[in-house]
């Protein structure tokens, strides 16, 4: 059983986290699910939502890491200990996933300078800005570079995070998931339909 870390922090966008959270729990005989931030104790979204998480220090560094977005990454970007830290976890996770502005965290460690990444299209422009050694594809709903996801606002991260399943379990396994929680799945990458709107 593989460990999903869901790294997180306070105003996190409550959707970015549990759409993906929601996806991964489906399949229990194969991911372990786990809260953690930079100190550990509650962790309130934007929405208002608290989870309890664990210090980053109890991390198992083999699981898969995944980073929400939300209002809280305009702190973040400047947190040196966090990018750090957030630097150590990746290059050590087999898969990094990013919903949203998580992208432009994973940007600020320089992981993704020369790859293809996209986020949040709302707040592209100031994503862009966090790093522009970034191949950032304004068009994608989702976008796979080696071992790192990074997809669009919000709800792309559920898409993205079905696409992961799919490339690990086959299509068939994420369809399943997205039926039976009655999900309309937009399993093309290079569909956005929120770009230039």
């Amino acid at each position: 059983m593989q460990k999903v870390n869901f790294l997180v922090f306070d105003d996190f966008e409550t959707l970015d986290l549990f759409g993906v959270v929601e996806i991964f729990g489906r399949l229990k005989e194969s991911y372990d699910l786990k809260f953690v931030s930079l100190e550990g104790g509650v962790i309130t979204s934007s929405q208002q939502t608290p989870i309890v998480t664990e210090p980053i220090s109890s991390i198992d560094t083999s699981g898969i890491l995944v980073v929400p977005g939300g209002m809280g990454t305009r702190k973040l970007v400047d947190h040196h200990e966090w990018t750090e830290q957030l630097t150590k976890l990746s290059l050590l996770a087999p898969y990094v996933l990013t919903i949203c502005t998580g992208a432009a965290l994973l940007a600020k460690t320089g992981l993704l300078n020369g790859k293809k990444a996209t986020s949040n299209k709302r707040a592209f422009d100031w994503v862009i800005s966090t790093n522009q050694a970034v191949n950032w594809q304004r068009k994608a709903r989702w976008v796979v570079a080696d071992k790192y996801y990074t997809s669009s606002g919000v709800s792309a991260g559920m898409d993205m995070a079905l696409g992961f399943i799919a490339d690990r379990h086959g299509k068939a396994c994420a369809q399943k998931i997205a039926y039976d929680i009655e999900y309309v799945w937009n399993d093309c990458p290079q569909e956005d339909f929120f770009v230039g709107k």
